[in-house]
């Protein structure tokens, strides 16, 4: 009698995942205002390499470096979350479709975002290096104590995952 109720409970809920859908669409129209963020600090690393110092010119490629990362990030959350959380995605015969999509679970997610965010980190970190004279010490101490919890939490996310049994 209560097995009705509740595989249509069970249906609606796991219809509930289609809500992930437009999260996922809105990261993708992100993409495009990191690549419009991209664009202008490109036109103003030009004018850098034309009239700035060599100091400047590594500062603005650490930069493009920092968006090209998050733009990165972004797009591996997207297709990953969506392929793992809401449907597969039929890309699988395209000429352009990524190797590692099929096989990426949740916890190689986790890795690859802990891995990118310690990576986003340390090119702040070189940055603040970088003007080391005009970094105030506290400013400097904190963005390398954050890169530090950064890499032990990533750390730890692994020892865990091979502790549950996960490659």
């Amino acid at each position: 009698m209560t097995r009705p109720f509740s595989g249509a409970f069970e249906r609606i809920l796991f219809s509930c995942r289609w809500l992930l859908a437009p999260i996922y669409a809105g990261l993708g129209l992100s993409l495009l205002l990191l690549l419009i963020k991209f664009g202008k600090a490109a036109v103003a690393l030009t004018l850098v390499a034309i009239n700035g110092d060599s100091a400047q010119l590594i500062l603005g490629l650490l930069g493009l470096i920092d968006i090209s990362l998050m733009a990165n990030l972004v797009l591996m959350v997207i297709l990953a979350g969506y392929e793992n959380f809401v449907s597969p995605l039929d890309t699988a015969d395209h000429p352009d479709h990524p190797a590692w999509l099929a096989h990426t679970g949740f916890s190689e997610i986790k890795l690859k975002l802990i891995a990118s965010i310690v990576a986003i980190s340390a090119i702040h970190v070189l940055e603040d290096f970088w003007e080391i004279e005009t970094t105030p010490d506290r400013v400097l101490a904190w963005h390398a104590g954050l890169l530090l919890l950064f890499v032990i939490s990533g750390v730890l996310l692994a020892l865990m995952d091979r502790i549950s049994g996960h490659k």
